[in-house]
């Protein structure tokens, strides 16, 4: 065991967050909606290009304000894939509406977009593509897909803020999109997310479901003279002192992505050998995509290797984890989901897939000591 611990994510301050929080809370607004929430609205709505973006306390919590704006219900269904974090799925179920597994594409582990259109039933009323890995489905597909019959695309870009499509910011794609701030996310509030609106038929709605299903947005802004209960919803604000830490690390966005994609090309570059070996894969970006650094993964050739290989990283003081237990296995998803096709390309990568460290300072001689204990360890 070395005395140099790497850990598998290092939350990354800029140095700010403080000096705003206390600006926050000198000014006498603690409650969410003052100077730090706009101005990280207007850096969302400007660095992605959607109408309207709104904070909120989780990017669970924008899924949620996405399924009331969707309108969905009993009897209703969902497409997406198994292989995400369960929120994506629970935000349609606490609705009452079904999560209609599909398969991922085993070259980017997003949702197969050939699969989608077998997946559709009469009572089909959103797809929801998930960009692992800051990587972006393919959208192109997907859109027309949803325009031939009439649904929506909820983006859930929760790890691919900064990530673009053929030349477009993910978030802008679909009709609603949600990110997140979360501490392991590259630009974080330690919680935090936001909905991104791109179909102004959601706009107002959005602002009504978000502050509890009251026009009391308007009223802020002195367009109505009292506020009152007017549609459903819940508390889904962040508080000030959250959104002056973001406020922080907006500013410097553009400088945190590069260094993570110097980490992450450091890594892609090392593992070259391994992967002509074929004793590795490295993660697969199309040439049409640009993605930003989320995550750096391995896939090994089974899950003895991944034991193996995850119990010796551990062993020289190197902080790697596996991903998600795939939703259609799970014992909710089996009760409140149901499954298209046979999952194989879900099951196998969640059987073989490491994430890596990777995080804003580390150094050259990190990575190339993660890449040698990988080796050591997958070597036959």
């Amino acid at each position: 065991m070395t005395d140099s611990f790497i850990p598998f994510n290092r939350p990354y301050l800029t140095g700010r967050e403080f000096e705003y929080m206390r600006e926050a809370a000198n000014s006498g607004q603690l409650a969410g909606d003052g100077p730090f929430t706009r101005r990280c609205h207007t850096w969302l709505e400007r660095t992605v290009g959607c109408r309207r973006a709104l904070l909120t306390h989780s990017c669970t919590g924008a899924l949620e304000m996405a399924a009331l704006l969707a309108e969905v219900g009993p009897g209703d269904e969902i497409v997406m894939p198994s292989y995400t974090f369960v929120s994506t799925a629970n935000a349609f179920a606490l609705r009452g509406a079904t999560p209609v597994f599909v398969d991922i594409r085993p070259d980017t582990l997003n949702i197969d977009e050939s699969l989608v259109e077998a997946a559709l039933g009469p009572r089909t009323r959103v797809i929801v593509p998930v960009h692992y890995a800051g990587v972006a489905c393919e959208m192109d597909a997907i859109t027309a897909i949803a325009a031939t019959r009439g649904l929506l695309v909820i983006e859930d870009a929760a790890q691919a803020l900064g990530s673009r499509y053929r030349g477009h910011a993910v978030g802008a794609l679909g009709h609603l999109a949600v990110t997140s701030f979360h501490e392991t996310k590259n630009i974080i509030s330690g919680e935090g997310g936001a909905l991104l609106v791109n179909d102004e038929r959601f706009a107002a709605r959005a602002e009504i479901v978000r502050e509890k299903g009251t026009d009391r947005t308007r009223y802020m802004r002195g367009e109505i003279d009292k506020y009152s209960w007017v549609d459903l919803g819940s508390s889904f604000l962040p508080g000030e002192l959250m959104a002056a830490f973001l406020a922080a690390q907006v500013e410097v966005a553009a400088a945190i992505t590069s260094q993570r994609l110097d980490v992450w090309t450091a890594y892609y570059e090392r593992f070259g050998d391994l992967a002509a070996r074929e004793l590795i894969r490295r993660p697969v970006v199309p040439g049409h995509c640009d993605h930003n650094a989320h995550m750096f993964y391995v896939l090994v050739p089974d899950p003895a290797a991944r034991k193996r290989v995850l119990e010796a990283l551990n062993a020289e003081g190197i902080h790697a984890v596996f991903h998600y237990v795939p939703l259609h296995s799970s014992r909710a998803g089996r009760r409140f989901g149901r499954t298209v096709g046979d999952m194989r390309h879900t099951r196998s990568v969640s059987q073989r897939l490491i994430r890596l460290p990777l995080w804003v300072g580390m150094r050259p001689s990190d990575v190339d000591r993660i890449v040698e204990a990988v080796g050591r360890a997958i070597e036959p």
